[in-house]
């Protein structure tokens, strides 16, 4: 089944017209059968028409991610990164935490064109329609231990901003603890999964989920407001390219908190706040706390001012909100 899928993905990609009884006589199974993969393929995002006499056709050509093409465009002193791209997969961080111990080298990085089973933070389920967006995961071995883990959410966050200013000359906002706003709505989220013990070296697998150019179909499923990369600064976007810088900005990035923590990002990141200095609303299961957001601490934990006592927040199942 799989197979099938994988040979009807590369030959809708560029764009021309297959017929359904070609296709099966080709593949060896029937008409019907080819007509149920097509169905699934529309149902993971590809926006797929059909026409009688002619056959199946994607409404737009798509170029699809590159091992080749990634590796490529990473600037030469990021070599170390190793880039495997996936059409389907159920998650990228979950498939490099599956290849933990012995399988994983630093800076080796997962890229999908769909997850079946995409993760965001607090266990949503992350939308992932095919070859629309950028769902990538990079591994990394953080020798000082999850004490040092807690900043590798501003790490990624300012390597994507990095990334996004470099090609488009475009800043990006960034929401403690792990999203990427443009202009008040949502853009992208990171998730950070860990494996090993509180003071020893442990594992990391850093995901990043950045919208490029969101079918309309799957718009519809998403429970929160959001933008596209495409649509908020009006480019087309070469996601190969894109996901290249991102690999290299995250690299450079996770190498100064290997040596530095995030002692020189704090001020990065407060130039990007989208809360602060503004009031904000803390949500911890059924509590809210609210105060005024005074940015974030060298920990990575954020820093909320209630009532004029500055106390540090530090992270776990959290929402923060604009406003009181």
């Amino acid at each position: 089944m799989k197979a099938i899928r994988e040979t009807l993905i590369q030959k809708l990609v560029k764009g021309e017209f297959l017929s359904g009884q070609a296709l099966g006589d080709e593949l060896g199974v029937s008409r019907a059968a080819i007509s149920k993969h097509i169905a699934a393929l529309q149902d993971m995002g590809f926006d797929i028409f059909s026409v009688t006499g002619k056959g199946y056709r994607l409404a737009e050509p798509i170029e699809l991610l590159s091992e080749e093409k990634i590796a490529s465009h990473i600037e030469p002193s990021n070599i170390v990164a190793k880039v495997e791209v996936h059409n389907v997969i159920d998650s990228t961080n979950s498939y490099l935490m599956r290849r933990l111990p012995n399988q994983n080298t630093p800076g080796q990085v997962c890229i999908a064109e769909y997850q079946s089973a995409g993760r965001g933070r607090r266990g949503r389920q992350w939308i992932s329609p095919f070859g629309s967006h950028i769902y990538m995961s990079m591994y990394w071995s953080l020798e000082q231990g999850m004490s040092s883990a807690m900043g590798l959410s501003v790490v990624a966050a300012l390597a994507v901003s990095d990334a996004i200013k470099t090609l488009y000359k475009t800043d990006v906002e960034l929401k403690w603890p792990n999203d990427i706003y443009f202009k008040g709505v949502k853009l992208a989220g990171i998730l950070i999964d860990l494996e090993g013990q509180a003071m020893e070296p442990c594992h990391c697998v850093i995901g990043v989920g950045l919208n490029i150019n969101m079918p309309a179909k799957s718009a519809e499923l998403v429970d929160q407001p959001w933008t596209d990369l495409s649509s908020a600064i009006g480019v087309e976007i070469d996601r190969n390219i894109l996901a290249a810088s991102i690999i290299s900005a995250l690299i450079k990035r996770l190498e100064v908190h290997s040596e530095t923590g995030i002692n020189t990002m704090v001020a990065q990141w407060h130039e990007h706040d989208v809360y602060f200095n503004k009031a904000v609303s803390l949500i911890t299961g059924d509590k809210v706390r609210r105060g005024i957001c005074r940015g974030i601490n060298a920990q990575g934990a954020l820093l909320l001012e209630v009532n004029g006592k500055v106390s540090p927040v530090y992270g776990g199942e959290v929402s923060l909100r604009g406003g009181l």
